[in-house]
């Protein structure tokens, strides 16, 4: 007989027992009855957001590590070269 997983305290382990600033602004936001255009407009400030975040860590991280697009194709080879060696 398969052993049964507790969904209950597998559940519970994911929720943080405190809410972050983020999601109390949210909170709040959604306290305010905003239309389905206006969350999806929210949704895309979002996403950019943390898009160009992501784009700055990466330059920063190209920038102190010297790396060039010359480095990204090597790096690619890189898997290529470890593909040959296994067969």
């Amino acid at each position: 007989m398969p052993l049964k997983k507790n969904t209950n305290q597998l559940n519970r382990a994911k929720v943080p027992s405190v809410l972050s600033h983020l999601q109390l602004e949210l909170l709040k936001l959604y306290a305010n009855d905003i239309s389905d255009k206006q969350l999806i407009e929210i949704k895309l400030l979002l996403a950019n957001y943390f898009a160009q975040q992501a784009s700055d860590a990466m330059d920063q991280l190209w920038e102190t590590q010297n790396l060039t697009p010359e480095t990204m194709i090597e790096w690619t080879n890189e898997h290529d070269r470890a593909n040959k060696n296994c067969t």
